[in-house]
């Protein structure tokens, strides 16, 4: 087997690793398995976008706007100030759903816009969106957010005390705990990875490359750009309002608009730039290695420069100032990651086998001879 086909099964082993983390003993590995918990939602939400940019080449700026419609009809039909009181079944089911209807009638009318001008589009959905989400407080709560979001896992049953499957120290007493939300969440992922494998092989998944290599020769053909990239929207939108459940319920609250505003929306798509357009061990390795910096190894060492040892090193005025911690330095890292990738390495650390082709195919300037 090639390397490239020993990094394509890459995520089995990542999946066999998380599945262990909660039977490590110690509090501290209990610890690491709660941040972990971010990368899974963020992992669904990225590869729903994938499914838009990389599968289609639509350069879509607003999945974050889904992300949010996701989280608030997930608290709309959870909080107890609304009388709706469903379960969490039912309220992703809806999450996702309303996801991807947004998305399909807020793209409906911008079919003919292509490149830049679909990207300006798209922002301006997701500013807009933030936007709603604040001045609409009788349903939003506003800035504070919707809490607590604390459904029942199935309709009609009382969630089951689990306090029998506590095998190991620190495990909670219901679904929403952990371990047992994060093993939820993992299974999402595993099933949303393999769906899209599915859709990739599909005729649809086929013809979604067919409409990102050269939109007129595949109208030619006889397909039908308006329903393919409606199709591809639906499906990335849907995926984000999924994602967006599972982060409601996992913070217990829908947080404010600001959680959801574009910087949301850029740090999905870096995430699958960096691993590689439309590659699904790519997406995972981009929001592994983008979000596990930011979720995992910066608090660690954040904690450890804040030490005597690191400390002393330098004089007493600078002590404890934020540039002296990591995460004061994260937006840098980010911006010098991306500046390097563009210009060694353009395709992602594990690029589409079609994308990486043309890219080796083209000459010093970037265009295919």
């Amino acid at each position: 087997m090639t390397p490239r086909g020993v990094l394509g099964h890459w995520p089995w082993a990542a999946l066999v690793v998380f599945c262990a983390v909660p039977f490590i003993p110690g509090t501290q590995a209990a610890i690491y398995g709660q941040q972990f918990l971010p990368l899974f939602i963020y992992a669904v939400l990225a590869l729903g976008l994938n499914a838009v940019v990389g599968y289609t080449g639509l350069f879509h700026l607003g999945i974050a706007a889904f992300f949010g419609i996701g989280a608030y009809v997930t608290g709309i039909l959870t909080v107890p100030q609304f009388p709706f009181q469903q379960s969490f079944l039912v309220a992703v089911i809806f999450s996702a759903l309303a996801a991807a209807a947004v998305g399909v009638l807020t793209t409906a009318p911008t079919l003919r816009l292509r490149g830049d001008y679909l990207a300006l589009v798209t922002m301006g959905f997701g500013l807009i969106a933030v936007f709603v989400i604040r001045n609409l407080e009788n349903i939003t709560a506003g800035t504070k957010g919707l809490n607590p979001v604390s459904p029942h896992l199935l309709p009609g049953i009382d969630d089951p005390n689990l306090g029998a499957l506590r095998v190991r120290p620190g495990w909670g007493a219901t679904w929403r705990a952990y371990p047992y939300f994060y093993y939820l969440s993992l299974v999402v992922l595993v099933l949303t990875y393999l769906f899209l494998g599915w859709v990739e092989r599909s005729r649809l998944g086929r013809a979604w490359v067919a409409l990102r290599e050269d939109e007129l020769a595949a109208a030619c053909m006889g397909l039908s750009p308006a329903r393919l990239k409606l199709s591809a929207i639906a499906l990335g939108a849907g995926l984000a309002g999924l994602a967006g459940a599972l982060y409601a319920v996992s913070q217990r609250t829908t947080a404010g608009p600001q959680a959801y505003d574009f910087n949301r929306s850029m740090t999905a798509i870096c995430c699958v730039i960096l691993g590689g357009l439309g590659n699904r061990p790519g997406v995972l390795l981009g929001v592994f290695l983008l979000i596990g910096y930011d979720q995992v190894l910066t608090p660690i060492l954040d904690n450890e420069f804040q030490k005597d040892w690191y400390q002393q090193l330098f004089p007493e005025h600078m002590r404890g100032k934020q540039y002296l911690k990591v995460s004061g330095w994260r937006l840098v890292i980010f911006g010098a990651a991306l500046i390097i990738m563009m210009r060694f390495r353009p395709e992602g650390l594990l690029p589409e086998a079609r994308r990486k082709l043309e890219l080796e195919a083209g000459d010093g300037d970037g265009e295919i001879r």
